[in-house]
C-alpha cells in the first residue's frame, strides 16, 4: 500500500514523518532487547560458564546503539514539533548549547533524509539513510506496518485500537482558499 491509495493527497508534517522514524527505532530496541530476555538451552555450560564468549556482550552493544538511536530521533522529533534547544536542554538537564551540540547532527541528519525520500537529497546514501529515507517517503506503509508489530505485541489490556500507529499521522493543512464574500 502507498500513500496514493489513500486518496489523500497532502503530504505528512515534518513531525509526523519524525514520530514516525522515532516509532521505528523505539521497535527495533524493543525486538534488540527482547531478544536478550531468553536463556538458550545451550547458552550456558554445566559451570555456569558461557559457551559463546562476547555474543551476549556484542548483544547488548546492539540494544546500545540501537537505544542510542532513540535518543536521537526522540530529540529530532521534538525539535520538528517545534521544541527549542532550550526545552531538550531543560529536559535532559543540560545547557541549551550542550543540547544543540548533541543532538544537531541527527537533525541535521533526518532534514537529509526528508530529501533524499524527495529525490532532492544527495546521490550517495549508505542502506540504513535509504530506508530511513523510504519510510520518511512512504510514511503511511511505514505506520501501517508498525501497527501491525503493535498489535502483535500489545501487552495488557490497554485498548489501542486497530492503528496504532497509522491512527496519529497528521497531514499538512492544505491551503486555505479565501472565502468568497459578496
Amino acid at each position: 500500500m502507498s500513500e496514493g491509495d489513500t486518496g489523500a493527497t497532502e503530504p505528512y508534517t515534518d513531525a509526523t514523518r519524525a514520530r514516525l522514524l522515532m516509532a521505528y527505532d523505539a521497535c527495533a530496541l524493543a525486538d534488540l532487547a527482547r531478544a536478550a530476555v531468553p536463556i538458550g538451552a545451550h547458552e550456558l555450560n554445566t559451570d555456569g560458564t558461557t559457551r559463546s564468549p562476547g555474543i551476549v556482550l556484542a548483544d547488548a552493544a546492539r540494544v546500545l546503539a540501537a537505544a542510542r538511536r532513540f535518543f536521537e530521533t526522540a530529540a529530532v522529533f521534538e525539535r520538528m514539533g517545534g521544541a527549542d534547544w532550550q526545552l531538550i536542554g531543560d529536559t535532559l538537564g543540560v545547557s541549551p548549547q550542550a543540547a544543540r551540540a548533541r543532538f544537531a547532527m541527527a537533525e541535521t541528519g533526518f532534514r537529509e533524509e526528508l530529501l533524499l525520500s524527495e529525490g532532492t537529497g544527495p546521490a550517495e546514501a549508505g542502506e540504513t539513510n535509504c530506508l530511513r529515507a523510504y519510510m520518511a517517503r512512504e510514511p503511511l506503509e511505514t505506520a501501517l506496518d508498525l501497527d501491525d508489530w503493535v498489535l502483535r505485541h500489545q501487552d495488557g489490556d490497554d485498548d489501542l485500537g486497530p492503528a496504532p500507529v497509522s491512527g496519529g499521522l497528521t497531514r499538512i493543512d492544505p491551503p486555505r482558499h479565501a472565502e468568497n464574500r459578496s
